[in-house]
């Protein structure tokens, strides 16, 4: 956990213009800065960053958020490694509030990562003196610049090896980075022994791990650093931190079983390409591409052995998916994978079959179907029971209503029979322990601040909201006419985020608690009322303030609307005070209301009486202090 002084002190010292421009050239016009968005594809400047308010937003998609908002989403980071990353370049360092579980020795971190870059240049030195290296290297067709750009090496067929870069080679650190293995007689000896290597980054292009692949024959064919303090195999994917622009720019990732697939689609310049690495597809991996794009294409041969990974793909996906995200699948022809397929049918029908890919939900019905006669009453009662945990598991409520309604169709039953049928076979499962029923298809979707109520502050492994379409479609044209004006509470919500200062002057009893934003403006008057300092960094760090509690969602939004059309600061005193008095009458008239209804229900005592007149009076000198707009 990070603690929430050091994010705002952060986002106080950096400039969100500088941040952006390090990725995406800016030009300024007026007093924002403007950009062709890169989180869609357009021809005219959209993409507007405010220095005064340290917040971005995108006219076309409506994609927006604060710098630490910005790294997360254009460089797929999680929360913690964003504010490391911003943190960098500011010169400042990370601290631990103490409630991490796992804190993090950032000295013997370091010396891993060294020691990981030290053997990765050794490797890549080996390649080029290497003949049956380099021979068979060009036998997959690679040219020499793509081994380069993956940095692509070589390990001697020497037990030893990097005893010649590492001069205290029984150092612990190379154990802990996997480089070396300590066998039961003591002795040490390299991991990685006449193998084409192939170095594996994080998401900030650090080498965390090696692959390995024989040059002839011999087992394993692969072999991967071992799970170190850098490295988890069921959380990288092999490619992804070069990969980034491309997937941004193509719209879709693809998901592949292997290194040398990667590598040779991007011979053909298919760079949107990344692979598991020796596991099969986890929801870690979905999370992490869910950051980068809303389509994810899975690659697989169309062999047996392919459709059981590509059905593993599916079972774990199921409760990462959203309903502005399509998963997909491409079966290959049997004797093709993804390399032999582009060598032989070219980069561009290789990137019409990924678009016309089969959906998961298709494809979950397709393998079912096939798996049960359908024209019997038995085999139509098995589709059905099978098709139970998988689709009751689904996260994305609309897309759970399609393929429960696919299922009723393809079982010749109704929606609401196969409804039934999923609550009584959830009912009766056995449910693991420390695990809750699932959902039945047509249950409502929990709230946001029903879901968000109990997640912890920050959540690194949690993708950000997202305000954008689906990448590679043109944005949703905006509802044609004016758009309907703010509530009372959302306009003093708008004010104050404007002014955050100005939340001392709420008066938070009246404020009415029964829609998003006037929640919303309760929890800023009640953050700064316990003596919390007011956010420094604009609507950036007050947004981040708020990042994963029930009201960021609606925060956010609002935040996007001011930098489209924010207040007049020569009327802004006005509106608020204008808006305050409303606030004030419309919190008497409540009480009046009450007052009368009781009145003709059981009738008023005499103090009850003497309140209606107090209200009505006080009413009445309101409205006639200044002027009480329906704004």
């Amino acid at each position: 956990m990070i603690p929430q002084s050091f994010v705002q002190e952060l986002l106080s010292r950096v400039d969100i213009v500088d941040v952006i421009e390090r990725y995406v050239p800016l030009k300024k016009s007026g007093a924002n800065y403007f950009a062709c968005c890169p989180f869609h594809g357009e021809k005219s400047a959209s993409f507007s960053v405010s220095p005064s308010k340290q917040f971005y937003h995108c006219f076309g998609c409506g994609v927006h958020g604060s710098a630490v908002g910005f790294l997360m989403e254009y460089s797929g980071l999680g929360f913690v490694d964003a504010i490391k990353e911003l943190a960098a370049q500011v010169g400042l360092q990370v601290p631990d509030d103490g409630r991490s579980a796992a804190p993090v020795h950032d000295d013997a971190s370091e010396r891993l990562y060294e020691a990981m870059a030290v053997a990765a240049r050794f490797y890549r030195d080996q390649l080029k003196p290497s003949r049956p290296a380099i021979d068979y290297l060009k036998r997959r067709g690679l040219s020499g610049e793509v081994a380069a750009r993956f940095g692509l090496g070589y390990a001697p067929d020497e037990w030893q090896a990097l005893e010649k870069v590492f001069p205290d080679y029984q150092a612990k650190a190379l154990a802990d980075a996997g480089l070396v293995i300590d066998n039961e007689q003591g002795r040490r000896y390299d991991r990685f022994r006449n193998r084409i290597i192939f170095p594996i980054h994080d998401r900030r292009g650090r080498i965390i791990a090696f692959g390995g692949r024989v040059l002839d024959k011999g087992e394993p064919k692969y072999l991967n650093s071992p799970e170190t303090p850098l490295f988890e195999k069921g959380r990288e994917l092999y490619g992804l931190f070069l990969a980034q622009k491309a997937i941004r720019d193509a719209g879709f990732a693809v998901v592949v079983e292997g290194y040398m697939d990667v590598v040779a689609l991007a011979q053909f310049a298919i760079e949107n390409a990344v692979a598991t690495l020796g596991t099969a597809t986890t929801p870690q991996h979905i999370h992490t591409l869910l950051r980068q794009t809303d389509r994810i294409v899975f690659c697989f041969d169309g062999d047996a052995a392919g459709r059981r990974a590509a059905w593993r793909a599916l079972e774990n996906a199921l409760e990462s998916l959203r309903d502005d995200a399509t998963l997909a699948f491409l079966f290959l022809p049997t004797e093709h994978d993804p390399d032999s397929f582009v060598r032989a049918e070219g980069a561009e029908a290789f990137r019409k079959a990924a678009l016309a890919a089969t959906p998961l939900g298709s494809f979950l019905i397709q393998e079912l179907s096939g798996r049960h006669p359908l024209d019997s009453a038995e085999g139509r009662a098995a589709f059905v029971h099978e098709a139970a945990p998988l689709v009751t598991r689904i996260a994305a409520p609309l897309l759970k209503l399609q393929v429960v309604k696919a299922v009723a169709e393809t079982a010749g039953m109704t929606q609401g029979e196969v409804e039934y049928a999923f609550e009584q076979l959830a009912a009766k499962a056995p449910r693991r322990r420390g695990t809750e029923a699932p959902a039945p298809p047509h249950a409502p979707a929990a709230s946001a601040a029903g879901a968000e109520a109990d997640a912890p502050v920050f959540d690194a492994s949690r993708p950000p909201a997202r305000s954008a379409p689906p990448r590679g479609q043109a944005p949703r044209p905006r509802p044609g006419g004016r758009r309907k004006p703010p509530s009372t509470a959302g306009t003093l919500l708008r004010l104050v985020m404007q002014h955050p200062t100005w939340a001392a002057r709420m008066p938070v009893g009246l404020v009415p608690d029964d829609s998003p934003e006037g929640l919303a403006l309760i929890a800023i008057i009640d953050l700064f009322s316990l003596g919390e300092p007011i956010p420094a960094g604009g609507l950036g760090a007050l947004i981040e303030r708020f990042r994963e509690t029930p009201h960021a969602e609606t925060l956010s939004r609002v935040a996007a609307e001011l930098v489209e059309a924010e207040f007049d600061e020569a009327v802004v005193e006005t509106l608020f005070e204008d808006a305050l008095r409303k606030l004030q009458v419309d919190g008497i008239g409540k009480e009046i209301t009450a007052l009368l209804q009781r009145d003709r229900e059981q009738g008023l005592d005499a103090a009850g009486r003497h309140r209606l007149s107090e209200l009505l009076l006080e009413k009445r000198n309101l409205a006639g202090s200044g002027k009480v707009s329906d704004l």
